[in-house]
């Protein structure tokens, strides 16, 4: 009786390790994929892996702007989603992404980004500082007006527009990226 305990002993201690050995394998695969994942990416890589930015990822491909928003940097972009694509007309927004509209796209989409990096923390901040607003000079040359309505940060355009900040501080190994929720526009 004693041997055949030893044997059965013997016989669950292999299949406990085989299944420890199996598991770490196992472990090790997920392990690798999540490093894959997690590699932190530019302004530019996040936007290519958040599929609410398609049409801004092929807009910046268009204008040929992928390089610069590459670089070094920090900006903080102010990342028009799909849905924000979706309320130009559909006329204008087709003749931008034509290559003959390249220089107005490459303007366009310069008018959301910012020099340096603004979490959302810095921009409130600086809407308190300025006493209910704050200017933000962009890339393009031109100015934002950043205020509060509630929570909520809202840009207002230098054509009157306004869009609402709806995702915040999506961080990138070169600066920021806020959503917001309408295509902001130079005027």
């Amino acid at each position: 009786m004693r041997i055949y305990s030893k044997i059965l002993l013997a016989s669950a201690a292999t299949v406990a390790l085989a299944a420890c050995s199996e598991q770490a394998t196992d472990t090790d695969a997920v392990a690798e994929e999540v490093t894959e994942v997690a590699e932190p990416a530019n302004i530019v890589g996040v936007a290519q892996g958040n599929e609410e930015f398609s049409t801004l990822v092929t807009a910046v491909t268009l204008a040929e702007l992928g390089e610069t928003l590459s670089d070094d940097g920090p900006f903080t972009v102010f990342a028009p989603t799909n849905d924000a694509f979706n309320k130009v007309d559909p006329a204008e927004l087709s003749a931008l992404l034509s290559p003959e509209k390249k220089d107005d796209l490459a303007a366009l989409l310069n008018y959301h980004v910012i020099s340096g990096k603004m979490t959302a923390a810095d921009v409130t901040k600086a809407i308190a500082d300025g006493d209910g607003t704050a200017t933000l000079t962009t890339v393009q040359g031109a100015s934002l007006k950043a205020s509060l309505e509630g929570e909520k940060v809202i840009l207002e355009d230098a054509a009157g527009g306004k869009s609402t900040v709806t995702l915040v501080d999506v961080d990138a190994t070169n600066g920021v990226i806020h959503g917001i929720d309408t295509v902001v526009m130079p005027g």
